[in-house]
Parts: C-alpha cells; sequence; structure tokens
C-alpha cells in the first residue's frame, strides 16, 4: 500500500494532538499531594482519614485527587461541589467502589447497598421501599416502635433505681435490632439484658469490624486473590451465620402457611405467592438475608452511635439539654409516653439531631461512589474507574458554610431551614440522589422518639463524674465514640 505526501505530513499532525490530548486530559485531574512510589498517599491518611483528608483539602480545594495503592481516589469535601456531583452527574457517579469485605457470599451481586444502578438493583430498592420504608408501613406500624422504646424505658428505670449507668450506645443499638426485627419477622433478635443470647448482635458487631479494618487488598486489588489479612474468610464466616439465622426463619415460616403475621416476611412471601414475576421466593430469601441483613447492620450501628453522640453533647452543654427538658415537657404530661405525632412539636429537638448530624455524621464518608465513565465535575476530570469519597464531615465543619463550625449550637437551625433528607448540601449525613439511604424515613423516626422518651423520663448526669467527657472519636464506616458513653439516669 502506497501512501500520498499529504498523508504522510497529516500522520505527525495527528500524533501531535493525541499527545497532547493526553497531556491535557492529565492536567485536568483535580489537585493532590504528590504521591510516593507503590503506596501513592496512604502515608498521609493515618487513623482518621476524614481528619486527615480535611487538612490535605485546605491545600489543595475543595475537590483532590490521592493516589491509594493503584487507585485514584477523587475527594469533595464541599457542598457546592456536591450538589453539581449529585445534580448533574449522579447516574454517572452512582456506582460502587466494592471493598474486599462486601464480596463473600456474592453480597456485592445481591445488596442494594453494592450493586450498580441495574434492574435488580431497582426491583430490590422498589421493594424495601414500599415494604419498609413508605409512611403508610410507618404508620402501621407505631405501635411496635412504641412498645420497643418503652422496653428501653423500663430498663434504664431498672438502671435508674438502682444508681446503674446506661451504656446509651448498645442500649440504642439493641433497641433498634428489636424494632428491625419485629417489623421484618415479628420477633426480637436482641435482649437488653445481658444475660440473655447476643448471637446475632455478635455477629453484626464482628461482621462491621471487619467491614471497617483497611485491608491492603482494597489499594492493591492484584492480591486481593490472596486475602492476606484474612478479611474474606472471617467476613464470610459472619455472613454465613447470619444467613443460616434468616433462612431458619424463612423456613419456618414456610412449613406453617397459617401463620400469617402483618411483618415484612409475610408480605414478601404474599408477593411469591401470587405469582409475582419481579421476585421469586429466591429473591426473597436473598432480600432478607443479605439486603435486609445490610439495613440490620447500617440501620442499628448509625441510629445508636447518632443517640450516643447526642446524649454526649448534652451532658457536655447542660444549658442545651435544660432547653430540650422544658420543650419536650411542654408537649408532654408527667409519665405520658411519647408518640412519633409529636415530633412535629418538637423543633428544639429535631435542632439538636440535627446539629449532631452535622459534628458527628454517621458515616463520615458518603459509601464510596465509583465513575461508570469520564465526567467533568467543576471544571476537573473525574476518571472512568476512579473512587469518589464525599467528606460530609469536612463539609459540616466548614467555616465558610457554617459560623463557629466547632460549636455544638442547635439554635442555628431555628434561624435557617435546612433539610437532612438530600436537598440541602451542606448537611447530607444520609447522602443524596438515587444512592442516598432508603432508611431514612425509619431513622429520623427512631432517633427522635428514642432521644425525646429518653429526655422527658429522666434526668442524666455523666457516669463518670468528671467534668468533661471524653469526645475522642473512633474512624470507621460509622463514626464512633473512642469511649463508649455510660450516663447516669436520675429519676424527674
Amino acid at each position: 500500500m502506497e501512501y500520498s505526501t499529504p498523508s504522510l505530513l497529516i500522520l505527525p499532525v495527528i500524533f501531535t494532538i493525541l499527545f497532547f490530548s493526553k497531556l491535557f486530559t492529565k492536567s485536568k485531574l483535580p489537585p493532590g499531594p504528590k504521591p510516593w512510589p507503590i503506596i501513592g498517599n496512604i502515608h498521609f491518611l493515618g487513623d482518621k482519614p476524614h481528619r486527615a483528608v480535611d487538612e490535605l483539602s485546605k491545600n489543595y480545594g475543595p475537590i483532590m485527587t490521592l493516589k491509594l495503592g493503584s487507585n485514584t481516589t477523587i475527594v469533595i469535601s464541599s457542598p457546592e461541589i456536591a450538589k453539581e456531583m449529585f445534580l448533574k452527574h449522579d447516574l454517572a457517579l452512582s456506582s460502587r467502589a466494592i471493598p474486599d469485605a462486601a464480596r463473600p457470599l456474592n453480597h456485592n451481586k445481591l445488596s442494594i447497598g453494592w450493586l450498580p444502578v441495574c434492574p435488580k438493583w431497582r426491583t430490590l430498592r422498589k421493594v424495601a421501599a414500599i415494604h419498609l420504608f413508605t409512611n403508610q408501613r410507618l404508620n402501621m406500624s407505631q405501635e411496635l416502635r412504641h412498645s420497643k422504646v418503652k422496653e428501653l424505658i423500663g430498663y434504664v428505670q431498672n438502671r435508674c433505681e438502682k444508681g446503674l449507668p446506661v451504656d446509651i450506645g448498645k442500649a440504642g443499638f439493641t433497641t433498634t435490632i428489636n424494632l428491625l426485627s419485629n417489623t421484618l419477622f415479628s420477633m426480637d433478635l436482641g435482649s437488653l439484658d445481658s444475660s440473655n443470647s447476643q448471637e446475632l448482635k455478635e455477629i453484626l458487631w464482628h461482621a462491621f469490624e471487619e467491614g471497617e479494618r483497611p485491608n491492603v487488598s482494597d489499594l492493591f486489588p492484584i492480591v486481593k486473590y490472596l486475602d492476606l489479612q484474612g478479611v474474606v474468610k472471617k467476613t464470610a464466616c459472619y455472613l454465613t451465620k447470619l444467613k443460616k439465622i434468616f433462612e431458619n426463619i424463612i423456613d419456618e415460616r414456610l412449613e406453617d402457611p397459617s401463620d400469617v403475621k402483618d411483618d415484612v416476611l409475610s408480605s414478601l412471601l404474599k408477593l411469591v405467592g401470587d405469582g409475582d414475576e419481579e421476585l421469586t421466593l429466591d429473591d426473597v430469601k436473598h432480600l432478607l438475608m443479605l439486603t435486609i441483613g445490610d439495613a440490620l447492620m447500617a440501620g442499628t450501628d448509625t441510629t445508636s452511635s447518632t443517640l450516643e453522640w447526642i446524649m454526649a453533647e448534652l451532658l457536655c452543654n447542660p444549658q442545651i439539654m435544660t432547653k430540650a427538658h422544658i420543650e419536650v415537657d411542654g408537649v408532654l404530661k408527667k409519665g405520658e409516653f411519647m408518640q412519633e405525632t409529636d415530633i412535629s412539636k418538637l423543633p428544639y429537638i429535631q435542632a439538636i439531631v440535627k446539629e449532631t448530624f452535622r459534628l458527628h455524621p454517621p458515616t463520615p464518608f458518603l459509601l464510596p461512589h465509583k465513575a461508570n465513565e469520564d465526567v467533568l465535575l467543576h471544571n476537573y476530570l473525574v476518571p472512568k474507574n476512579a473512587t469518589i469519597w464525599v467528606n460530609v464531615w469536612s463539609i459540616g465543619r466548614n467555616p465558610s458554610v457554617w459560623p463557629n463550625p466547632e460549636i455544638f449550637a442547635p439554635e442555628r437551625y431555628l434561624e435557617r431551614e435546612i433539610d437532612v433528607k438530600g436537598r440541602d448540601f451542606e448537611l447530607i449525613p444520609f447522602g443524596s440522589g438515587r444512592r442516598m439511604c432508603p432508611g431514612i424515613p425509619l431513622a429520623y423516626r427512631m432517633i427522635h422518639l428514642m432521644l425525646g422518651t429518653l429526655l422527658h423520663s429522666f434526668n442524666w448526669e455523666n457516669g463518670k463524674c468528671t467534668k468533661d467527657l471524653n469526645m475522642a472519636e473512633k474512624f470507621g464506616i460509622t463514626l464512633k465514640k473512642v469511649e463508649p458513653l455510660q450516663a447516669i439516669p436520675l429519676p424527674r
């Protein structure tokens, strides 16, 4: 084949354009610290990555590139860029960066939290929304929540009479487990009495610990099949135990068709019995064992840790607790139990919850997103397959957004309307867009119901009898206190 002279002249021009195009693309990545060979920027993160990344963003800007092992990670630390991400590029950035701990038993292929946006994901999310989180379903199960909160108050009353402290995080955790398990299966799976079986609770705690542990396989996927730290092996063990518990519950219900209860399991089995083409019995088992397992793990941990942070802040700020007591007492009579319809009458209690979400978000980073394609975000390139971290902890402490950001001040929400359901990007503890946490309606009701009832029923003081609580935090999927809160309930 012969080439003409014009063709030969064009070739260098094409190569030059391609060369500079690559340089241009590379230069369009967001700025960030220079990576070290092999490890990249891992050494910057330390044991509190949310704080380390916040400090780095002060030098490199609200959108930043980190090289973590062999992974390119884009970090977003401002509400403006988060808004652009979720409103303009939600679908393109909607996949998940899946950690190795989510892969055992094909968990990542069956879970709402980890599946990509696809027909299977849409079906599971629709089923979860309709049968768990609609206002109609939640209104139907109000009495159940009230009964679980009454059990919590009975437990706290017993501790009060004995002059013993209450581990707020553990009490909230068990109450939330029982709420969810009764909604799903009409049975308790936890106990406030530590002498009773705590099997499910222990499984969930251990599974969370494995998921929160830094894993070299997530930084260097080339070695993931070696499972060097045993994370996959240990997580598989806990998920297998969880699967067995749920399988036994489902099988017992199937063995007795007359055992019809007003719970999620009966509703889902009815769909299968009616020949719903979108949902098979196998789907129901997977939905309950894995997707609902996610709800138990994520819902219990985030709700209980939020309640613990709220009570810790109130103990550190007694004048705020006094205002909260006054507001609750103005709505409820002495000895009267709080109802969910009372939440709207308690704006200061709502403000306390929002302020806790700002200072102590349930997850310091939203679950990591992954780019499905190259995206131009804030005039920078987010390359295909890059991981995206949204640092909601940093957004909540941004001084350009929040005056005096380190001060716990619920009054700020009485002066401005801020929503926590994904519309106001200054405060997005549950995320936004199509990957936003579907359990927001239930979590919102439970946190307010537990908090309002605990404040109306008791006065509280620091169990350590010291002036200042240790408010140090421990990084993980959820942001927990280093020292569990031991609060002493006093009669009112």
